[in-house]
């Protein structure tokens, strides 16, 4: 009974719960990202480049013989997923990029102000009479 006691305590901490809600909408994203990269922003660039669809871009590596299909390199896909990549990490950057400097700027608003010409003066007349 312990041991299930202790996963409980362990599944419910905040971290643990934070990370299952990120994974999550991590996942969401990505799909959002691919579909866009897939169906909004791929067909323009494949009718600059004649009307080729990425996904069809392949390199035919052995031909199809009877019942057996080609085999092929699909390096358009592997593209596609590339643009993927960088779209879904520059978004991710753009987010941690915004939270650290609202972080920051709440930092600063945080800090103390810093002490009036009359306090550094009182401050500076208070340490000569502790001298005397």
């Amino acid at each position: 009974m312990g041991l299930l006691k202790e996963f409980r305590n362990f599944a419910m901490k905040g971290n643990v719960v934070d990370l299952a809600v990120a994974v999550i909408i991590g996942g969401a994203f990505g799909k959002i990202i691919s579909s866009f990269v897939a169906d909004v922003l791929m067909p323009p660039i494949g009718v600059l480049l004649g009307g080729a669809s990425f996904a069809d871009l392949a390199i035919v590596l052995k031909e199809a013989v009877g019942d057996q299909p080609a085999v092929l390199m699909k390096y358009g896909v592997f593209l596609q997923t590339i643009i993927d990549f960088i779209i879904i990490a520059f978004s991710i950057f753009m987010v941690i990029r915004t939270m650290n400097n609202m972080k920051k700027k709440e930092e600063e608003a945080k800090a103390p102000p810093a002490p009036s010409k009359e306090e550094v003066l009182l401050t500076e007349i208070r340490d000569i009479l502790k001298d005397k």
